[in-house]
């Protein structure tokens, strides 16, 4: 990887954790002021808008991104106009008809949820389908001219935006129901603001609404097996939101509001502990992707195999020292930010998951760069099948744990299925050693931060036994990794270097032409 692309991926990834970083404040807000069940009937509503906005455009902004950048290549700005205007065209067409059906049709929709309330909170994010599936056109655009920056802007300013809102909103809710629905307000607004400011941004770059004839098959064609995953997984994710909580009345004896409370409980706050690293990760694919295709179709193969073993490698050591951090405080960080035991129980039980997980989407990544968005697609189905059978038959025997072991199987499968291809289509990945190396460092790390926490446990409060617990565990994980030749310093010097000798150069340059014009 170049210096270049180590930079825009610091900057991406800067930007996407200040992001997460809010959006899991937020998740704090929430489930303090509307509670365990408020925050389930938010999460059904949003699960199943995930589903439809999966659906309208999840396979366009790479599409577009990749399409732009061939346009690039050819030096043709009215065919990246086009391709555009394709993507609008293209989500539109699914997006209008949907949110008209649904609108005209919503007593017989609303069967389809266990709760009636969740209907209410998705009515009002609904019509936010069109106008974000149009902003995921925009997002597109901005990585295929390598737009970074105005991106993560917006991003954030998006989630900055919810989060003031919806803070606001929540603090004077009545119930959960209306918390809920106040919630879904924030987040309506806020694809509103994200949809004008990228497309003043696009227009004022020159960007023009065009014909999309030449374009609009093969981005719809190029798009479609990425479409399929991401919908297949949005789908997925929601019928798991109205199947455990029927299984958990079914076969654990609870009622309705237990266990919508309990699925809330796993869903909105121990999930999205246990998903930090996808920003990561994400933030890496954004940037990676181009590269990684243009090496592809270049026959490129050494430079195609290097990226690969660093991507790889990057992942699974943004895994490997997380977990140890939530190993031994998970229990103790659910406690604190949500007043809900069971969620640090089940972050503390579950977060060796994370390796997995982050293969799986790295790997993704790295295969539909090299057009296997097929295999990929399959090996998926393989995945979402073992995780279904999982919450099926262990629900009775281990509850709403069924629904993590089920991720975990589904992240197993698809790693090493994506790695054996991989290994396939690039011979001479080297691997397996640095991945053993890891392991043996995490456990290490992991023993290390259980025995810490159980001596502060006996000397301070729970907050200041997370405080110091974190930065002790975080330093002994960093030189751990370090001694075990996990990671260097060499790009992050390297890129330093080359940023102080450009701003050397500037200094000398403006002081040459400043003796010159007092001369």
């Amino acid at each position: 990887m170049s210096t270049s692309l180590y930079k825009t991926t610091a900057q991406v990834t800067f930007f996407t954790t200040v992001e997460k970083g809010l959006s899991f404040i937020y998740r704090i807000i929430l489930s303090r002021a509307i509670g365990a069940e408020g925050m389930g009937i938010y999460q059904i509503a949003l699960s199943v808008f995930a589903v439809l906005l999966t659906a309208a455009s999840s396979g366009v902004p790479i599409t577009v991104s990749r399409l732009i950048t061939k346009q690039n290549a050819l030096g043709n700005t009215a065919g990246k106009s086009a391709v555009v205007t394709a993507g609008i065209v293209s989500t539109l067409m699914f997006t209008v008809p949907v949110c008209a059906i649904i609108f005209a049709g919503q007593r017989i929709f609303g069967l389809m949820f266990s709760d009636g309330r969740c209907l209410d909170v998705f009515l009002i994010i609904l019509p936010g389908l069109i106008i974000t599936s149009v902003y995921s056109v925009m997002r597109g655009a901005f990585w295929g001219d390598r737009q970074f920056m105005p991106y993560s802007l917006i991003e954030l300013a998006e989630d900055a935006l919810m989060v003031a809102l919806g803070s606001t909103l929540v603090i004077s809710a009545s119930g959960a129901a209306d918390g809920a629905r106040r919630a879904a307000i924030a987040v309506f607004v806020s694809y509103v603001f994200s949809f004008a400011v990228s497309l003043i941004w696009y227009f004022r770059k020159g960007g023009r609404i065009v014909s999309p004839a030449k374009q609009l098959k093969p981005l719809i064609a190029s798009s479609l097996p990425i479409t399929a995953m991401r919908t297949s997984t949005s789908l997925i994710n929601s019928l798991v939101a109205v199947m455990m909580p029927f299984l958990l009345v079914k076969m654990c004896n609870l009622s309705d509001g237990e266990a919508v409370s309990l699925y809330g409980v796993t869903a909105g706050m121990a999930v999205p502990i246990l998903f930090i690293p996808s920003s990561l990760i994400g933030s890496i694919a954004v940037v990676l992707a181009p590269e990684l295709s243009e090496n592809f179709y270049k026959n490129k193969t050494e430079r195609l195999k290097d990226d690969i073993e660093k991507s790889l490698r990057a992942a699974s050591l943004i895994a490997l020292m997380l977990i140890p951090l939530l190993f031994a405080m998970g229990g103790a960080v659910g406690e604190v930010l949500f007043s809900e035991e069971l969620s640090g129980e089940i972050v503390q039980n579950c977060c060796f998951i994370l390796l997995p997980m982050c293969l799986s989407m790295i790997t993704n990544t790295v295969l539909n760069s090299m057009n296997r968005e097929r295999a990929t697609l399959i090996y998926y189905f393989f995945g979402a099948a073992a995780m279904l059978a999982c919450i099926a038959a262990l629900t009775p025997v281990c509850g709403v744990y069924s629904f993590i072991i089920g991720l975990g199987a589904s992240f197993v499968i698809s790693a090493a299925l994506n790695l054996r291809l991989l290994k396939k289509l690039c011979k001479g990945i080297k691997y397996r050693a640095y991945a053993l190396k890891g392991i043996f460092a995490c456990a290490l790390c992991c023993l290390f931060g259980r025995l810490l926490m159980g001596i502060l446990d006996n000397y301070m409060p729970l907050i200041w036994q997370i405080v110091v617990c974190g930065i002790i565990l975080a330093a002994f994980t960093a030189m751990a990794f370090r001694l075990a030749d996990m990671y260097t310093f060499a790009p992050a010097l390297g890129a330093l270097k080359a940023r102080l000798g450009k701003a050397g150069r500037k200094k000398r340059a403006a002081g040459k032409k400043a003796k010159n014009s007092a001369l």
